[in-house]
C-alpha cells in the first residue's frame, strides 16, 4: 500500500483549523490568528527606456588647411589609435621645410665664424694689437648669431610639425560612422571630415521622470536587457545621475555602464530600477488580503480590547508586487491588527478571538 505525503503547509493549515475548530466547542467567538501592520520602506520597479551610447565619440578635422590628397578609411572601417585616416597634399610644406633646414645650415655656419673671429680678437688683446670696442662688437655679432640659429632651428620645428599635421590620426580606437569628404576637396580647420565612435566602451542613458529624483542614487539596483526576442538580462551599474537633463519633458538622465560584448551605440535597452519608496508604508502578510466581488482588495481589521474583538472589513489600497509583505498605499496605519487566518468566513462585527 503506497503511503500519501502531504506538503508541509498543507498539513500546519489542517492543525489550524482542527485548533480552531476545538476552541469553538468552548467558545462562540470565532478564532483567528493577527498581524501587526508596520511600517517599511518598499522597493518599488520602475521600468524605463534608454539608448547605448558610446563612451567616446568625436567629429574629427584636420588641424592644418589643404587639399584632400588620400583617403585611407571608409564609413564602417575600424580603426585602432593612432592609425592614418586622411592625408592632404604637403608638398609646399615640404618645400617649407627644406628651406627652413637650409637656413638652420645658414645659420649654424654663420655662428662658427663668428665666434672664430671673436677667438682670435681674444688672442690679440693681450698683445694689444686691437681694439677693446672691436671685441665687444664681435661679442655682440656671436649673440645675434646665437639667437638667429635659435630662430632657424625653431622655424624646423614648425614645418615639421606642420608637416606632420598633414596626416589626420585616429585619436582612439573605434569605428567611421560618418566620412564627410573625398580627394580633391579643400579642408580647412574645424571642418569635419570623419565621425568615431569608441566602439569598446559603452553605457546606456534612460531618461527617468523627475518626481523619482529622491529615490535613485549609484546603489539603486538596475537590471538591464536588450528590446530582443531573447530578453536576456545583463549587468549593469550606475555611474552617474544628471540632476537636469529636459527639463522641458521633466526627465533626468541615469548613466550605467554595461558588462557585455558584442553591442553596438545607438541600440534600444530596457531598464529596471529597484528603487526604495520614499517614504516608509504600510505593510501587511499577503494572507491578510481579500478580494470581493467588486473586485476590491479588503482586509479584517481586529478591533476592541483583546478580551472584546470585533471584525471590522476594511478596503485597501495596495502597491504591485509578488512578495509575501505586501505594501500598502492607503487604507491602514501602523498599529492597525489585520487577520491572516481564519478571514476567509468572517462577517461584518463578528466576535473573535486570537489564537497562536
Amino acid at each position: 500500500m503506497s503511503s500519501l505525503s502531504l506538503p508541509s503547509h498543507f498539513l500546519s493549515r489542517v492543525v489550524l483549523l482542527l485548533s480552531f475548530a476545538v476552541s469553538a466547542l468552548a467558545d462562540d467567538r470565532k478564532p483567528v490568528s493577527v498581524a501587526t501592520v508596520n511600517l517599511s520602506r518598499s522597493q518599488d520597479a520602475l521600468l524605463v527606456n534608454g539608448t547605448l551610447v558610446a563612451d567616446r565619440a568625436a567629429r574629427l578635422s584636420a588641424s592644418v588647411s589643404g587639399l584632400v590628397s588620400k583617403l585611407l578609411v571608409d564609413i564602417g572601417d575600424q580603426v585602432d589609435a593612432g592609425a592614418p585616416l586622411i592625408e592632404l597634399d604637403a608638398e609646399l610644406t615640404g618645400l617649407e621645410l627644406q628651406r627652413a633646414r637650409a637656413n638652420y645650415q645658414q645659420q649654424q655656419a654663420t655662428l662658427a665664424d663668428a665666434r672664430r673671429r671673436l677667438e682670435e680678437a681674444n688672442s690679440l688683446v693681450a698683445k694689444r694689437s686691437i681694439a677693446a670696442s672691436e671685441v665687444r662688437s664681435l661679442e655682440s655679432e656671436v649673440q645675434v648669431a646665437k639667437s638667429s640659429l635659435a630662430a632657424s632651428q625653431a622655424e624646423v620645428a614648425r614645418q615639421q610639425a606642420l608637416l606632420k599635421r598633414h596626416t589626420l590620426r585616429a585619436p582612439f580606437s573605434g569605428v567611421i560612422s560618418a566620412k564627410l569628404t573625398e580627394v580633391g576637396e579643400w579642408l580647412t580647420p574645424g571642418t569635419t571630415v570623419f565621425e568615431l565612435v569608441g566602439s569598446d566602451d559603452l553605457h546606456a542613458d534612460f531618461a527617468v521622470p523627475q518626481r523619482y529624483f529622491p529615490q535613485i542614487s549609484r546603489d539603486t539596483g538596475l537590471e538591464v536587457w536588450l528590446d530582443d526576442e531573447n530578453n536576456r538580462p545583463m549587468g549593469a551599474k550606475i555611474t552617474a545621475i544628471v540632476p537636469v537633463n529636459d527639463p522641458t519633458a521633466r526627465t533626468f538622465t541615469v548613466r550605467a555602464s554595461i558588462d557585455e560584448k558584442g553591442l553596438t551605440p545607438g541600440m534600444a535597452i530596457n531598464g529596471r530600477l529597484q528603487m526604495l519608496s520614499a517614504d516608509a508604508r504600510p505593510t501587511v502578510p499577503r494572507d491578510a488580503l481579500l478580494r470581493d466581488s467588486q473586485d476590491n482588495v479588503t482586509v479584517w481589521l481586529a478591533e476592541g480590547e483583546d478580551d472584546n474583538l470585533v471584525a471590522r472589513r476594511k478596503v485597501v489600497k495596495v502597491a504591485p508586487g509578488q512578495s509575501q509583505q505586501v505594501t500598502i498605499l492607503d487604507g491602514l496605519r501602523r498599529g492597525d491588527r489585520v487577520v491572516v487566518r481564519g478571514n476567509e468566513s468572517l462577517r461584518e462585527g463578528d466576535q473573535i478571538r486570537v489564537v497562536e
